[in-house]
């Protein structure tokens, strides 16, 4: 029997370990149909559990170390008109399914907050704060190993986000949903960095918005900011899972096909291993994704960082990774596989 591992996730890093992050609830379940596009609510978890579940397991199989909790993460415009669920109960319920998977599956449970409406209207500390302090009473009540302060696309929102959250006494990771240009002010993505550090966060990094290699030459920047002012911090890097070349400063809800039609740009499994090369090269060892990042991605990185990893996830069991099998069936003359030849997983 295995060795049950920290939940820990500083310590963890701290040591040297790869972990794994998972991918996307809100926009894989909205496709799947168990999310309203727009409003972009938690309510499955109240109203059809067995999905939500279902898919945060396929993430823990895939090989990721964590499991977030798919709970409100700020007031926005609410849930859609036939739902009369209360916050709590459907934040409670999501709390619930992600504390089952990880008790199976051995994840460090880790739950978010974002940015605030209150920071658009009045950027106003006090206002954000009690805000935020909405979104985070579940998480501390029902004990998450990790708080994941993310999507914000200003670094003085981030700063009062991270002092707010580091105040409950829990590990704390921390990612600006920005480009390579910086925040929403102009504040490089390198100094973003550098100010996240000084507000405390030993995790900081990118998520969302950005395909996986724009959001590495964010990473690039924030990595060099870093270094120019002497500090250190672990990186954290959960990207896009659509091709986004094209897309403004926020990104792909920019382009015309956000949000309905964005399925061609959708990145491979392929394009996913690369991208996980290049930022464990690059010296990040918190790699996951956002939306568009689904189990399928995530293997993919998993399985090209096994060695790092130190295992192939579950899932890997119905994995042809290495093409053998189509390489089989080439060999038994098959000509239309002549050329699916066996490669190096992350390879071009």
């Amino acid at each position: 029997m295995s060795v049950p591992k920290s939940k820990n996730i500083v310590e963890r890093l701290d040591n040297g370990e790869l972990i794994v992050g998972d991918g996307s609830y809100v926009f894989t379940l909205e496709r799947r149909g168990y999310v309203k596009c727009g409003h972009m609510t938690p309510e499955a978890s109240v109203e059809y559990p067995e999905a939500v579940e279902a898919l945060a397991v396929e993430y823990a199989r895939a090989g990721a170390d964590i499991t977030q909790t798919f709970t409100f993460y700020s007031r926005d415009i609410g849930t859609p008109e036939d739902v009369n669920l209360t916050c709590e109960q459907i934040n409670q319920a999501s709390c619930d399914i992600a504390k089952k998977v990880s008790k199976k599956y051995g994840t460090i449970v880790a739950g978010g907050i974002v940015y605030t409406a209150a920071f658009k209207q009045s950027r106003n500390k006090k206002d954000v704060q009690d805000e935020l302090r909405e979104g985070l009473e579940v998480l501390i009540k029902n004990d998450v190993d990790l708080i994941i302060v993310e999507y914000f696309r200003n670094i003085i929102e981030m700063e009062w986000a991270l002092e707010l959250a580091l105040s409950y006494g829990k590990q704390v990771a921390s990612t600006m949903c920005i480009g390579p240009q910086g925040d929403q002010d102009g504040v490089s993505a390198g100094e973003c960095a550098v100010r996240m550090v000084k507000a405390g966060a030993k995790i900081v990094g990118a998520n969302c918005l950005f395909d996986p290699f724009i959001t590495l030459e964010t990473m690039k920047v924030m990595k060099a900011g870093l270094k120019d002012a002497s500090l250190t911090a672990h990186l954290m890097c959960q990207p896009l899972g659509y091709r986004t070349p094209d897309g403004g400063s926020y990104g792909w809800i920019e382009l015309p096909e956000y949000p309905y039609a964005v399925e061609p740009r959708t990145v491979t499994r392929f394009e996913a291993a690369k991208y996980a090369r290049q930022a464990y090269d690059l010296g990040v060892r918190f790699i996951g994704g956002c939306c568009g990042i689904e189990s399928v991605h995530i293997r993919a990185i998993a399985e090209e960082l096994a060695e790092e990893h130190k295992y192939l996830p579950e899932a890997s069991r119905k994995s042809d990774l290495d093409l053998s099998v189509i390489g089989r069936k080439a060999n038994l003359g098959r000509k239309e596989y002549l050329e699916k030849k066996p490669r190096i997983f992350g390879g071009t």
